[in-house]
């Protein structure tokens, strides 16, 4: 087996950023060279940046491919392999695939029961048909009659690495403002006013009934076998306390300053999205990402919706808001990995995998040029 070279790069690593190359062989790192050589048999990347891959926690873009229109639904297999190929050319390496358990309005755009999609993720990794490795990240939303029953088969699922636990009931965490629900879910499914109101009591119904007894039941399951937990668009210092108490270490999007403000002294990663940073603003009304990083706040980015904007995002918090650029590139590579036990990846250094982007920066713009997983070139 021969060695690669990565050579003429702008090399970032946890600390600093340096001209040189970066030798790879058996799919890890071997070494790296601050001389701006480029040897025999050498990859010149032409002074772009040489990055660690992404490592995305929260991407629902998955069910998309599945569910391209309302109640048309994609192949699954071919599904997943349109989204890895997706990610991969956004620098994504790594990623959890973020599946929704537990319907809040049955549109026919996803599957109450994910395990088709899990089944083909499965097979494509074992079949080699995939550039980027792929686990789970199940989202269990509490106040829905079936999410212990549907999660269940999925607590010792090897694949699993984060289970958040959502409420997406009206009124509260992400819709605090109910003229937001509206306009979000009107806009989503194409309600009409009455259908909307009928929606809103039905959930309003539904949290009273299985919320609290639901949320107890996924915490004891987790808790037994030991997954990490993740907590989601916390609005206020009680929800945050309360996801402490549970043994949640990460906060997702946090709605409120204040929230992630809590979230900090009680110990948990933030992770903000990264749509809402390239986008100056959230789409649901609440607080900035922009606002968080302004005040040190966002330890993670997740593209979210958009797999290209975790990259895009991570710059920005260079560009815009000042971080020193390898602070910025941790937020979606090395600080990920940490937070969900992958300590063999999400840095450039000596003995880790070999996962890496070659980036090339257009004014803001990131733009991808090549990435390696393993040592081997996927884009």
């Amino acid at each position: 087996m021969s060695e690669l070279v990565l050579a003429n790069a702008r090399v970032v690593t946890r600390e600093e950023i340096f001209p040189g190359s970066v030798s790879i062989l058996a799919g890890r790192i071997t070494a790296l060279d601050a001389s701006p050589v480029v040897g025999p048999g050498a990859v010149d990347c032409e002074g772009d940046f040489l990055i660690p891959g992404v490592v995305e926690l929260h991407t629902d873009v998955l069910e998309k491919h599945a569910f391209p229109r309302p109640a048309a639904r994609w192949p699954a297999l071919a599904a997943v392999v349109a989204h890895d190929a997706q990610l991969a050319t956004a620098g994504i390496t790594t990623v959890l695939d973020s599946l929704a358990v537990g319907y809040v309005f049955d549109s026919g755009q996803r599957a109450r029961d994910p395990r088709a999609l899990t089944e083909a993720i499965r097979s494509a990794q074992a079949a080699g048909l995939l550039r980027v490795e792929h686990f789970l990240h199940m989202r269990c939303e509490v106040s829905t009659e079936h999410v212990v029953e549907d999660f269940t088969p999925y607590a010792d699922d090897s694949l699993v690495r984060l289970v958040s636990l959502m409420d997406h009931t009206p009124g509260q965490r992400q819709f605090t403002s109910l003229g937001k629900y509206r306009e979000y879910n009107q806009g989503k499914y194409g309600l009409s006013d009455s259908e909307l109101d009928a929606l809103i009591a039905r959930r309003l119904e539904d949290q009273q009934r299985y919320g609290a007894k639901h949320r107890a039941a996924l915490l004891e399951l987790c808790g037994a076998r030991g997954l990490p937990l993740a907590s989601h668009d916390d609005a206020t210092v009680g929800h945050v306390e309360e996801a402490a108490k549970a043994g949640m270490t990460i906060a997702e999007f946090p709605t409120t300053l204040e929230a992630a403000r809590a979230a900090r002294v009680y110990g948990l990663a933030v992770i903000a999205g990264a749509p809402n940073l390239v986008m100056r603003r959230s789409h649901s009304g609440n607080v900035a990402a922009g606002a968080l990083a302004g005040e040190g706040l966002v330890d993670v980015l997740s593209s979210d919706y958009v797999p290209a904007s975790a990259l895009h995002g991570a710059f920005l918090l260079h560009a815009r808001h000042g971080l020193a650029l390898p602070a910025a590139l941790a937020t979606v590579t090395a600080t990920p990995a940490a937070r969900i036990g992958f300590d063999d990846r999400g840095e450039i250094a000596p003995g880790l995998r070999a996962d890496l982007v070659r980036v090339r920066l257009v004014g803001e713009l990131p733009v991808v040029e090549s990435v390696w997983r393993r040592g081997v070139r996927v884009v």
